[in-house]
């Protein structure tokens, strides 16, 4: 894997890191973690893990379900549920919420040849979703993507109400999606492993893709059992058709068992609006887009979007 030369650089560890990380074996580091976070051991040990997790990234647990007795392993920790209420989507029909509580890393539009730009790189839908039969459905269309930090609650949930027309686990690295790995590395979400959920939605299809990096140990998808990447599983594609599972805006779509970065794709059937600036915070179920049926005629339309109000 190539090491991007073609931005400017930062402080030269972070290219010594980068050098050294493109030759490590990552994807059985993370193999490792992943392993490592499963285990239960004494409890003393394990809430002793967690206890100092939380004051090195300043966890707030507050609305986190807590298990009786404490959490049995760090993995079921870093994949917490809240408690319910702890956040409600917004419920107006014309705007698509975040899948996550994190960082507003990048937004943009896709344009006419279903190729976009994130951080001095230029992606193409095909690329990114592991399939070029994809790109008529996107190409014209917007994208906003959502980095989740460690202190950050891990779950993903649907940007909008729709049923769940595809899954695809597309094999990849798992270089990281921190500064490093977003100015060394090219074209980054396109190489690391990732999993692409496609949903019909009132604006149209609507994918998210959740990007896996090194130290995830895995992803899981809350609705299709058969997906874990990093594992011994095949990559590969369910295809439901017009049968798959009916997900609200709100509901959840799988788990980062460690890591990492949500990326949110409309298509061109709408006009769209962002609500939030490059960088912001957000937080689940906040409205990032806003959309209008009137069509555009300059390319960067995009979809139109459902209604329910699901709660995770």
């Amino acid at each position: 894997m190539p090491i991007a030369s073609n931005v400017p650089a930062i402080p030269g560890v972070s290219r010594a890191a980068a050098e050294l990380l493109r030759v490590l074996p990552r994807k059985r580091i993370s193999h490792a973690m992943g392993r490592l976070s499963d285990v239960t051991g004494p409890g003393p040990f394990v809430q002793g893990m967690i206890r100092t997790f939380i004051r090195l990234f300043e966890v707030d647990v507050a609305e986190a379900v807590v298990p009786a007795g404490g959490y049995e392993s760090f993995d079921q920790f870093f994949t917490r549920e809240l408690v319910p209420g702890a956040r409600t989507p917004d419920a107006r029909p014309d705007v698509i919420v975040s899948p996550a509580d994190g960082r507003v890393e990048d937004m943009g539009t896709i344009d006419s040849d279903a190729r976009f730009r994130v951080k001095g790189f230029d992606y193409t839908v095909g690329e990114l979703l592991g399939s070029d039969a994809e790109v008529q459905h996107f190409a014209g269309g917007k994208f906003f993507i959502v980095y989740l930090s460690p202190r950050d609650y891990h779950r993903v949930h649907a940007p909008v109400d729709g049923r769940v027309r595809r899954v695809r686990h597309v094999d990849g690295t798992l270089y990281p999606v921190n500064a490093i790995g977003l100015v060394h590395v090219a074209k980054l979400f396109a190489r690391n492993e990732r999993v692409v959920s496609v949903q019909a939605s009132r604006f149209g299809d609507v994918a998210t893709v959740m990007v896996g990096a090194i130290g995830v140990g895995r992803i899981t998808m809350s609705f299709e059992p058969s997906i874990v990447t990093n594992s011994r599983k095949a990559a590969g594609l369910v295809d439901y058709g017009e049968q798959g599972p009916a997900i609200a805006r709100g509901g959840e779509l799988g788990k980062f068992h460690l890591g990492s970065t949500a990326i949110v794709m409309m298509g061109p059937s709408q006009s769209y609006d962002f609500l939030v600036e490059q960088g912001a915070t957000v937080r689940l179920g906040q409205a990032v887009v806003s959309a209008s049926e009137a069509p555009r005629s300059t390319v960067g339309s995009t979809n139109k979007r459902p209604h329910g109000n699901s709660q995770p």
